[in-house]
């Protein structure tokens, strides 16, 4: 049945993405993030789904009479650059060649996707759009995977599809955390015009929060004590804040597990706890490849390579200042970094790291300055809103992503094409006397 209703969506899909560039744009995004195959098992689970939607919006900007300016910022200078180098990196990369050019092809998809919005999107509506795709794609599957959380009584473990961007739980907690600011967003601007989107909304933020826990992430937890600490901070009705937060506390707190406060106590003994030291050992490994190739790294994916995890292994004591207590490198197979800053230095080298980080403090920099910038001229509010909203995902990501191997994520670039669009495009229109904003 899922699959007829796929296959007869479709066509509707690809018509509004050729005939709107910023629809084909959204579509893109959430056919990234939903990723429709999981959900079919027939003929339909064979279709490109995020290929066809892709090409259908290249297409529509090509032949639409409205095309932007090529003005990435230096927020997306810093991103080609990064990816630039990602590719010379390829040349010398350590892992199989197919693993590391399909890898390679995977985050060009990301970057086209970046510039294509830096290039199309344009408007408020266009942004939001966008933003209700990333709703709709992974705020839908917080709200499925939180009522059967709710359901079993905290007993359903939630995690992400096999073969998925997202398929990780810890990834997925992030992923969620990232989307609780858009959420609130969406609930100031979308909720005041609609009873029924307000409710909807208020549902989504509460099964994200539930949803994070049932992830039983220590990553996602530490990012959801930052969006929610800065959130409180933010609020102009710290009040009715505390009390939802703890209203909604209680209610939460009986679904809760056992295991999950086991999992999170560990983080006091974070030391003797054997999973967080095996991602110490990751870090040390990746470091040490990168000490030994400082410009080009290893390349995409060369950490999990087995020849090369085993090489590095052999040096795991040449750097004593690097503490892993009793821990060693697993023997019998590799792992991944686990860990955006550490997965970036080791496959990219420092080159890589430098410019990979300064993706992120740029954007994060810029949505700050458009905030601020838009606020003191009186400028209008959601622009200030949107650019703290975008400002907060971020921060969520750069903080819950430190310990998870997600340094090419789709949203993270997504979001950074909208602080472009927010700086050229947004600020100059709606406020034509700060089109030069530094």
């Amino acid at each position: 049945m899922r699959d007829i209703a796929l296959l007869c969506v479709l066509p509707i899909l690809l018509y509004t993405s050729f005939r709107k560039p910023f629809i084909g744009l959204g579509l893109w995004i959430w056919t990234a993030m939903f990723f429709p195959n999981a959900w079919v098992y027939g003929i339909a689970a064979g279709i490109r789904y995020n290929l066809l939607i892709s090409v259908a919006a290249i297409l529509s900007y090509l032949f639409s009479r409205e095309k932007g300016k090529f003005d990435v910022s230096n927020v997306g200078t810093f991103i080609l650059l990064f990816f630039a180098w990602t590719t010379v990196t390829s040349f010398f990369a350590m892992a199989r060649p197919e693993t590391v050019w399909n890898f390679w092809n995977e985050f060009l998809k990301t970057v086209i996707l970046f510039v294509f919005i830096t290039l199309a999107v344009s408007k408020k509506e266009q942004i939001e759009f966008i933003l209700w795709c990333l709703v709709l794609s992974i705020g839908f599957y917080a709200v499925l995977e939180g009522l059967k959380f709710i359901a079993s009584g905290g007993g359903h473990m939630i995690e992400g599809f096999d073969g998925h961007t997202l398929g990780d739980r810890n990834e997925l907690a992030v992923a969620f955390s990232m989307m609780l600011p858009i959420s609130f967003y969406l609930l100031a601007e979308s909720g005041r015009k609609s009873k029924l989107l307000r409710f909807a909304l208020t549902g989504v933020i509460i099964l994200l929060v539930v949803s994070i826990i049932g992830t039983q992430s220590r990553g996602g937890a530490i990012a959801l004590s930052v969006v929610a600490g800065y959130l409180f901070l933010k609020s102009k009705r710290k009040i009715w804040l505390f009390v939802s937060a703890v209203v909604a506390g209680f209610f939460v707190y009986g679904f809760i597990p056992p295991d999950w406060f086991s999992r999170m106590n560990t983080m006091e003994n974070i030391g003797d706890d054997g999973s967080f030291m095996g991602r110490v050992v990751a870090w040390k490994l990746s470091s040490i490849l990168a000490l030994q190739h400082p410009f080009v790294g290893g390349g995409f994916k060369s950490l999990e390579y087995w020849p090369v995890w085993t090489l590095l292994s052999m040096d795991f004591n040449t750097l004593p200042f690097f503490p892993t207590g009793n821990a060693f490198p697993d023997p019998k197979g590799s792992h991944a970094a686990h860990s955006i800053y550490f997965q970036v230095l080791g496959e990219h080298g420092f080159v890589g790291l430098v410019l990979f980080v300064c993706i992120l403090v740029t954007a994060f920099r810029k949505a700050g300055r458009v905030a601020d910038v838009v606020s003191n001229s009186g400028g209008p509010e959601w622009i200030v809103n949107l650019a703290t909203t975008l400002r907060l995902s971020l921060f969520a990501y750069a903080v819950g992503a430190a310990a998870l191997s997600f340094a090419y994520f789709d949203m993270t670039y997504t979001l950074c094409a909208l602080v472009v669009v927010l700086e050229k495009r947004i600020v100059p229109a709606y406020m034509p006397q700060k089109a030069g904003l530094p």
